[in-house]
């Protein structure tokens, strides 16, 4: 449950690695979140996140996790929950896959569609379903301006974040009223590891800005978040541009 402050204080991440998740930890652990999760597959990166957020005074655990195998997903996840209540799952998971060599391998396509939507897909039911059973809790879920129109550079990528954003959208709605809440956060070009040497789009930002509009989101108990906030007049600008003049667009 979260504490008089009205701070969160236990924290599940799915993809225990993201830059964003941790950068999203740290400043909850800041506001008094004591227990975290990171769930992912095995690695360094994950034990050395663990280390990190120990230092900074939270009780840290990490939980193997692999979002492509779905049939796992029901037994892991609660196994987490079977710990304690879980006040915020932050699902931070995805890849940005090849738009050249996925096109040219379907295979390397089906991939990041399966990461990026049927995997969420899978854990966000099983974590919404354990939220739901607890009364309260919030499922946070890393979606993307990429989704909200497809665009000739990435849309392998770009649909599978369609896909998600439109099922997180659809979960809010199902859970309203059960105590439990969605919130979809729709970030631009962030600087990160995985989009190292990309050419920088407009209105980027980096991971600790993400994270800062990630708890102001939780704690004003938003549905959606763009970041940074200008995105939301963009983005519905471009969502009419006839589809001619779109292609010819630097976007």
């Amino acid at each position: 449950m979260k504490d008089a402050f009205g701070a969160p204080q236990s924290l599940l991440v799915l993809g225990g690695t993201s830059e964003i998740a941790l950068a999203t930890a740290r400043r909850l652990i800041a506001l008094r979140t004591r227990r975290v999760w990171l769930a992912g597959r095995p690695s360094p990166a994950l034990d050395a996140a663990a280390a990190e957020l120990r230092g900074r005074g939270a009780e840290v655990h990490t939980v193997d996790f692999d979002a492509l195998d779905s049939a796992s997903h029901k037994v892991t996840l609660g196994k987490v929950f079977a710990e304690g209540d879980i006040d915020v799952v932050l699902m931070a998971f995805g890849v940005l896959g090849d738009q050249a060599r996925d096109e040219e391998e379907p295979m390397a396509a089906v991939r990041v569609a399966q990461i990026n939507y049927t995997g969420a897909v899978s854990a966000g039911l099983v974590c919404a379903g354990a939220l739901q059973a607890q009364g309260h809790g919030s499922l946070v879920v890393l979606s993307s301006v990429a989704g909200e129109r497809a665009r000739r550079a990435d849309f392998i990528y770009g649909s599978s974040k369609a896909g998600l954003d439109a099922f997180a959208q659809g979960l809010g709605d199902a859970l309203q009223g059960t105590g439990v809440q969605v919130m979809v956060v729709r970030p631009g070009f962030v600087r990160t590891r995985a989009t190292a040497g990309l050419p920088e789009q407009p209105l980027a930002t980096g991971p600790e800005e993400v994270a800062e509009a990630i708890v102001t989101g939780l704690r004003r108990r938003s549905e959606t978040v763009w970041v940074p906030g200008s995105l939301r007049v963009v983005m519905a600008a471009l969502r009419h541009v006839p589809r001619p003049l779109f292609r010819r667009l630097p976007v």
